[in-house]
């Protein structure tokens, strides 16, 4: 039987149990003395349902899993949840290094069984800071528990965004479903003789190419996205290397407006398409124009000014942002593949002026992922505007994670790389990254 929330004040309590924090509590496992909690809300673990498609695989290699990039040898790796399975010679064989979807579902469903730190059904309502330590009140199918902890780590995860031309009537016909919401719902996008998709990145592909395998030859498919072309997945070993610490130093130190800047021009390297899933639709619209049967629109560049529901359709109102042109086009059912979006948890406003802002009102992160003066309260993948698009990367969870641990104990747990790419970022006279944070004494 789990231990109480309220018998102790912990070191670290971790608010959200999707992977970023899956990792934190992994990591925290393994370390004597430290005792964390990881607190979700949801009554057990899934990571994105509404698109776990068969045959969808991960962008990055199995090794951006939970701790292997902090510790190899670390018993909750992806590699020991496939030996303990029984699957890792079929893995071996498959010489894929990127796990299937569902697979690493699988496994993130496996290591939080094994995490005691990991508390699901338990939502924090709200929280405040007195004499000196975190209070949350934390509902759980038991009533009400005042929770107690030194530090936080926000692992709230993003929310779907939905444009705001899009009208919440539009939602509520059943007609249309951001992504998020895709599987449960496919049964009922599939069925209109019309189907539309808006989005530019790999959700949205992976949503029209399992629409366009089912598609009859009776129904019109089109996909809309705003995006100049139907863009790659940048993967490039140089380019990779900005999924690092000494980008991350170049990037936080750049003034604010420059890193806005960097951030709209990077989509391509964490937002585009796998690029052999552009081939691979590619390949089924020639097969049906083969057959006779391509009754299917694509368009890039065009952006979706508003939807109305007229005439028992969807009327959408699309601008091609090269010529200028505005046109309509209706469907029956609709898809927004439009992305998520960071939305501070609503207990975070308990917290006043203990959080630190940007101007504009943004939480200013600082290098080593705190946004409190005392460097107790630290956040998980809530950074992209000052650490650039590391922030969401799986890959790098391991990384943020090591420095997390590290500095709630005071000492180096874990090593900390500094420097792993062949290239400089930035120019030598601006070159000083980051001091690291001073680690006297934080374990208390």
């Amino acid at each position: 039987m789990s231990a109480p929330l309220h018998d102790r004040i912990w070191d670290a309590v971790g608010i959200g149990a999707g992977p970023f924090n899956l990792g934190f509590a992994a990591l925290a496992d393994t370390v004597p003395g430290l005792e964390v909690l990881v607190l979700e809300r949801a009554e057990e673990f899934a990571w994105h349902p509404g698109m776990m498609l068969e045959g969808t695989h991960l962008q990055v290699p199995f090794m951006a899993d939970l701790v292997t990039m902090a510790d190899p040898a670390h018993p909750l790796s992806f590699l020991n949840h496939l030996k303990d399975t029984g699957r890792l010679y079929p893995f071996y064989i498959r010489e894929n290094f990127y796990p299937l979807r569902e697979e690493y579902n699988n496994y993130l469903r496996w290591a939080a069984a094994r995490l005691p730190a990991v508390r699901f059904g338990a939502h924090v309502a709200a929280a405040r800071y007195a004499n000196g330590v975190y209070e949350l009140d934390v509902h759980t199918g038991d009533g009400v528990s005042t929770v107690r902890t030194r530090r936080l780590v926000l692992g709230t995860g993003t929310t779907p965004h939905v444009p705001s031309v899009v009208p919440e009537c539009v939602l509520g016909t059943g007609a249309a479903v951001h992504s998020s919401g895709y599987r449960p719902a496919r049964a009922a996008i599939a069925a209109g003789s019309r189907i539309a998709v808006v989005g530019s990145g790999q959700s949205a592909a992976e949503v029209f190419a399992d629409l366009l395998g089912t598609l009859g030859p009776e129904q019109h498919l089109q996909w809309v996205t705003r995006s100049a072309r139907f863009f790659p997945l940048e993967y490039t070993k140089l380019t990779l290397e900005m999924t690092s610490p000494e980008y991350i130093d170049h990037f936080h130190g750049l003034p604010q407006g420059t890193r806005d800047t960097l951030s709209a021009s990077q989509k391509g390297l964490y937002k585009g398409i796998n690029a052999d899933l552009i081939d691979e639709i590619h390949e089924m619209l020639y097969r049906r124009q083969v057959s006779g049967h391509a009754p299917v629109t694509l368009r890039a560049a065009t952006s979706l000014q508003g939807i109305e529901h007229r005439d028992g359709a969807l009327q959408l109102r699309l601008r091609n942002q090269d010529d200028g042109g505005e046109f309509s086009a209706a469907t029956d059912t609709l898809v927004l593949a439009t992305g998520y979006s960071y939305r501070e948890p609503a207990f975070l406003a308990g917290l006043g002026k203990r959080i630190n802002r940007l101007p504009g009102g943004r939480l200013d992160v600082d290098r080593h992922y705190a946004i409190s003066d005392d460097a107790d309260v630290l956040v998980q993948n809530a950074e992209l505007h000052t650490h650039g698009f590391t922030a969401p990367d799986l890959g790098m969870g391991a990384y943020r994670n090591s420095v997390i641990i590290n500095r709630i104990l005071g000492y180096e747990h874990y090593a900390v790389e500094k420097r792993i790419g062949f290239q400089s970022f930035g120019s030598p006279a601006a070159a000083p990254a980051s001091p690291s944070p001073s680690l006297e004494g934080a374990h208390a």
